[in-house]
């Protein structure tokens, strides 16, 4: 199964707070693409990372070739046409940097959206940026939607303060563009809060399709009451539901495996997955990216991507 994101890459200040530095990625068959990542750094303004630093929201480049991405030749050699960057703050100090980057497929549909509130217009949330690949009439329409809190995928994110998983969003009566995510094939999608400013959102959306899911498992972990552990409150899995019941009987102290570490450190982390030895095809996940979501200097949850 082939995903939607196609690289996962997570940049990290330097020591001296000056540029970013690579911590780690999920490549796949993009070595090349991997070996100049490896031997890139990026200034405060500088390429996809130092632009996303600066701006403290998401950002979405999707078309590589006519912008200030930096490694533009290697990625497209690889077939890379899109990429998003995604800040991790803490208040405002940045984190880190979570990269993702997409490709043009006729055979693949899938979305991944930024939402935000007009100063104007504080009430509501429309699509300021997005990559929907080969979906062009459902972009339309969703660049011409508006929500209110409360309602549709973003507005619930908005509503909780909280990372949303939904799925069926072809018959869920939460999915405003439900009718148009059946056209468009999309059934999934999570929603998981940036920037929560009392005068500022910024939400970012991503949707998957049945046959090309935007990654090959999501799930959202919050603390407990105790805020002891954190335990998983809903789980996307595209395989089969193996996964879903592994996911459910786990729970996670802070530091424990990767998940846990981005809930020590509250900085994004790659690693490979553990689950090799619970599944009936060992290959079928290979590695991880636990990001989690932090608000006023507190985890609120971590939301994972399996590849």
């Amino acid at each position: 199964m082939k995903t939607f994101i196609k690289v996962a890459e997570i940049w990290v200040p330097n020591k001296a707070y000056t540029h970013l530095e690579l911590n780690n990625g999920i490549y796949g068959e993009f070595r090349d693409f991997k070996i100049i990542s490896e031997q890139k750094t990026f200034a405060y303004r500088q390429g996809l990372p130092g632009a996303v630093w600066a701006a403290g929201h998401p950002v979405v480049i999707t078309d590589l070739e006519n912008s200030y991405f930096e490694r533009t030749e290697e990625a497209h050699q690889a077939g890379l046409t899109c990429a998003i960057g995604i800040p991790v703050m803490s208040g405002e100090f940045l984190m880190a940097v979570i990269v993702f980057l997409c490709g043009d497929d006729e055979d693949h549909a899938g979305a991944i959206e930024v939402w935000a509130n007009d100063p104007d217009r504080r009430n509501e949330l429309g699509v300021i940026d997005g990559y929907y690949g080969t979906l062009e009439y459902f972009e339309f329409i969703s660049r011409q939607t508006k929500l209110m809190k409360g309602f549709g995928l973003p507005g619930l994110v908005w509503e909780q303060g909280m990372p949303v998983l939904m799925e069926h969003l072809d018959s869920s009566a939460n999915f405003i563009r439900g009718r148009d995510a059946k056209n468009a094939g999309i059934t999934t999608g999570i929603g998981i809060p940036v920037v929560m400013e009392e005068d500022q959102i910024y939400i970012i959306t991503f949707l998957s399709a049945k046959m090309t899911p935007i990654a090959k498992g999501l799930q959202i972990w919050v603390p407990d009451e105790a805020h002891q552990k954190l335990v998983c409150q809903k789980a996307f899995n595209a395989l089969s539901d193996e996964l879903t019941d592994i996911f459910e009987s786990k729970t996670f102290v802070k530091g424990e495996s990767f998940i846990g570490k981005a809930w020590l450190t509250g900085v994004p982390v790659i690693g490979e997955s553990s689950l090799s030895g619970q599944l009936a095809d060992p290959a079928a996940i290979s590695s991880l990216l636990a990001m989690p979501v932090i608000d006023k200097g507190t985890l609120k949850a971590v939301v994972t991507f399996l590849f």
